[in-house]
């Protein structure tokens, strides 16, 4: 099967093509350090790993380049307010961001370029633009003419008559209002790079086409981000690209949001969930499934119910994992996925789908250990980690057992399992000296409080019901 992804530029599922056969290279656009993340930010670079891993399981050499906007009007405002370096600030931030992929599995980008890096770049960019015709300046700015770009707005789909372009502070001089700052003249006791035009900084959507022309070249395959980047940015970021003669994208993927009570996560709100406190309260690993099994352009609404709902849901596969390895011994994941699984994947990464695939396994390796099946058991057990690691969820890889996972989920699933063990043996004690009222009261007791008690062979074990 053709491995097809939705593409917001042409509004339909296409097939993937890529321009180099056998490689993908994707641009993602990264954080913004203006704050910690909320686990509204991570999703975009947890989805993209798992295309990411998807790419790399088919055989591609993939090259993932996911920014990072260290300087913006946010940033500098934070700076002021808290009388701190605008560095300091953006550095800061940067660091929990890394932390919190890390935290989720995420594997690292190829490159990972900040914007303040590259001011040469962007400076190549805006000459070849003013010479083109393309862009002027004004008032220390410089400014991009929409109007010289006949196809401008037709990745958002919106009408240039009626359209009201988002405007900062200071940008004087335009010809028109809908026309956006490429660069932005430097105000008093703000930080400034020299430019022909004068001293200023650079406009959000100048950097990602310059970082994505340096480490990708003139024309790639994928570029990505939240659903809410399609206008202004990746709009604006087309247009000038193209206009400096740049091919970009062939595909533009973008993810949605995470909600919370119907509105888009975001520190402007007050809703946020900073990923530092929920890997205090929950596994990583479990946060990992809940934002990653949904369909990358399905909307997520968050509530400790759902979260609780893919604790119980990973326990699950986590359980049998535990089961069978006790039982036919730890077996490398398999080479390949089950047939039904790749075509869910490749069918614009339907990850719900290619859930539904493992869920079904993790029954039949589970009848298989009942019936004493060992091989079927073993071959289950090997196709379920299979899968789980193209989702970067696998326990037993070593990604997750060197990060320890760790947080308060961690320490109190160590505590709950030194109590229950102590519960345990009182019931193996118990048993020992014929006592089975007693036993059976305290395994009644442990369901009771939720928890499934199995006997094994090599003892009994415990796992959330």
């Amino acid at each position: 099967m053709t491995l097809r992804l939705y593409d917001t530029s042409a509004r339909q599922i296409r097939d993937f093509n890529p321009l180099v056969p056998g490689c993908v290279s994707i641009y993602l656009c990264g954080a913004t350090v203006q704050a910690p993340p909320h686990i509204g930010h991570v999703r975009s670079g947890l989805d993209f790993d798992i295309m990411r891993r998807w790419f790399a399981h088919r055989g591609y050499d993939v090259t993932f380049i996911r920014n990072v906007t260290d300087i913006d009007d946010k940033i500098i405002v934070k700076a002021a307010a808290q009388g701190r370096p605008w560095w300091e600030i953006g550095y800061a931030n940067e660091r929990a961001f890394s932390e919190a992929y890390e935290a989720l599995g995420c594997l690292p980008p190829t490159y990972e370029p900040r914007a303040t890096g590259h001011i040469p770049e962007m400076i190549t960019m805006m000459q070849r633009l003013i010479d083109e015709g393309h862009a002027y300046p004004a008032d220390g700015n410089v400014y991009f003419d929409v109007r010289s770009y006949p196809q401008y707005l037709s990745l958002s789909n919106q009408d240039l008559d009626n359209l009201l372009q988002p405007e900062g502070e200071g940008e004087t001089g335009k010809r028109d209002p809908r026309d956006f700052a490429l660069w932005k003249a430097a105000k008093p006791g703000e930080p400034s790079w020299e430019t022909p035009w004068g001293p200023g900084r650079p406009g959000w959507h100048l950097e990602c086409s310059a970082m994505a022309h340096k480490y990708l070249g003139s024309a790639f395959d994928i570029h990505g981000g939240g659903i809410d980047l399609v206008f202004p940015h990746h709009e604006n970021e087309l247009a000038q690209s193209h206009c400096y003669g740049d091919e970009f994208a062939s595909y533009w993927v973008h993810n949605a949001w995470v909600t919370m009570s119907g509105e888009k996560m975001s520190k402007s709100l007050g809703n946020s969930v900073l990923v530092s406190e929920m890997v205090k309260r929950w596994r990583p690993i479990v946060l990992r499934y809940y934002l990653g099994t949904v369909h990358y352009r399905s909307t997520i609404e968050y509530s400790e119910e759902a979260l609780r709902e893919a604790e119980a849901a990973f326990g699950r596969i986590e359980g049998f994992l535990q089961r069978a390895a006790d039982t036919v011994g730890t077996s490398a994941p398999a080479a390949e996925v089950p047939e039904q699984f790749a075509e869910a994947m490749d069918d614009d990464f339907a990850v719900p789908q290619a859930l539904a695939v493992l869920h079904t396994t993790v029954r039949q390796g589970n009848a298989a250990l009942a019936d004493g099946d060992e091989a079927t058991a073993a071959a289950a057990l090997a196709d379920v980690r299979a899968m789980l690691g193209v989702l970067g969820l696998d326990p037993l890889d070593a990604q997750w057992a060197s990060a320890g996972e760790t947080g308060r989920g961690e320490e109190l699933h160590s505590v709950v399992d030194s109590l229950v063990r102590l519960v345990l043996e009182q019931r193996q004690a118990a048993r020992a000296r014929k006592d089975y009222a007693t036993a059976d009261a305290l395994r009644d007791d442990l369901k009771q409080a939720g928890l499934l008690i199995e006997d094994t062979p090599s003892g009994p074990r415990w796992e959330l019901e």
